[in-house]
Order: structure tokens, then C-alpha cells, then sequence
């Protein structure tokens, strides 16, 4: 099994470029993991608390489930992706059952700042974009996905987010194997991991 991790700062494009990595590969040999599944059970919480927490933090996630999950699929077998809603700030009762395949994409923006995660990384990608840039994208998202108001996004964006990103996100720079800007001259990135991906479905 190939595993790639891609990370990046909220609304970077993270799921844009998994997108264009597998759009052309069989869709029975790729699978795709994101860490959004893997915020912790705040179930103990109200939802007034849980509007409180910093969900940008390392220990948000519940990496020891993830941990577990990708050491599950490596041995061939199959796992119960938890299943997160940001309307509640918590795991539904669902679950996403999810097959090992040849190839399994882990992302999101702190898979990065965990060392167990990266050792069972064959590549490691961070997708860089401009600050102004995820921001916009980060308020389009959560207004309009995700019922957000805009006083609330702003506020989390400056008081959580951004100092969140320099603290954690950022430095995960250095452990990445490529780095994509993403914008429209990101094909060159693109087309080499999907080469390698390519080469391990032979």
C-alpha cells in the first residue's frame, strides 16, 4: 500500500488537489482519509462549550484512532471512518466503512505535526497557498457550507487560526517531500505524484 499525506493551511485547496491526483486513476484502487473524521468525541461537551474549543490544536484529533485505522488498512483490513458534523462541533453516530486499496490518501491541515502519522507516510505533500487567498476561501466555506456567521469566521480566523497555522501548520513545511503551490501552474506536481502513483498500480 502507497500512503500520501497531503497538508496545508485551512482552505489551501487540499481537497482540489487530491481531486486532480486522482481523477484519473482507477477509483477501485485509490482511497481517500481525511482528518476531519478524526476530531475527538466531544460528546461529554454541550454544543456551547464545543463552540469553544480549538479545533486547529495537534490534540483536536484523535490520532491514536488514526494511528490505529492506517496500520488496520496497511494489514489489509477495513475500518469504520468516523463520521464528523461541523453544524455540531462533534462525530455523528455514523460511520464510513472504508477499504484498503493500493493507494490511500490521508489529508488535512495537521497530519502533518504527528510523527507516528508520518512514518507511515511513503510521501509527504504540502500545499502552499497565499494567506488572503485561504481566508477568502475559508469564509466562503463556512458561510455558505457551513452556516456560519461572518463575525464568527472573522474572529476564529484571527484569534484561532491564523496564530494556529504559524504555530503548527507552517513549520510542517519542512517534513514534506514536495510542496504544490496551488494555483494553475500546480499541473507539474501533480502529474509527477500521479506518475508514482501510477507506477505502484502496475
Amino acid at each position: 500500500m502507497l500512503v500520501i499525506g497531503i497538508a496545508g493551511g485551512t482552505g489551501c485547496g487540499k481537497t482540489t488537489v487530491v481531486n486532480h491526483i486522482i481523477q484519473e486513476l482507477p477509483e477501485d484502487q485509490v482511497g481517500v482519509i481525511t482528518q476531519d473524521s478524526y476530531y475527538k468525541d466531544l460528546s461529554h461537551l454541550s454544543f456551547e462549550e464545543r463552540t469553544k474549543v480549538n479545533f486547529d490544536h495537534p490534540r483536536a484529533i484523535d490520532f491514536d484512532l488514526l494511528c490505529e485505522h492506517i496500520e488496520a488498512l496497511k494489514k489489509g483490513g477495513a475500518i469504520e471512518q468516523p463520521v464528523y458534523s461541523f453544524v455540531q462541533h462533534n462525530r455523528t453516530k455514523d460511520t464510513l466503512r472504508t477499504q484498503p486499496r493500493k493507494v490511500m490518501i490521508i489529508e488535512g491541515i495537521l497530519i502533518l505535526t504527528n510523527p507516528k502519522i508520518r512514518e507511515m507516510m511513503d510521501i509527504k505533500i504540502f500545499v502552499h497557498t497565499d494567506s488572503d487567498e485561504r481566508l477568502i476561501r475559508r469564509l466562503r466555506r463556512d458561510i455558505i457550507d457551513r452556516g456560519r456567521d461572518i463575525e464568527e469566521v472573522l474572529n476564529r480566523y484571527q484569534n484561532t487560526l491564523k496564530p494556529m497555522h504559524e504555530q503548527f501548520i507552517e513549520p510542517t513545511k519542512e517534513y514534506a517531500d514536495l510542496i504544490i503551490p496551488n494555483n494553475k501552474r500546480n499541473t507539474v506536481a501533480i502529474d509527477i505524484v500521479r506518475t508514482i502513483i501510477n507506477e505502484k498500480l502496475l
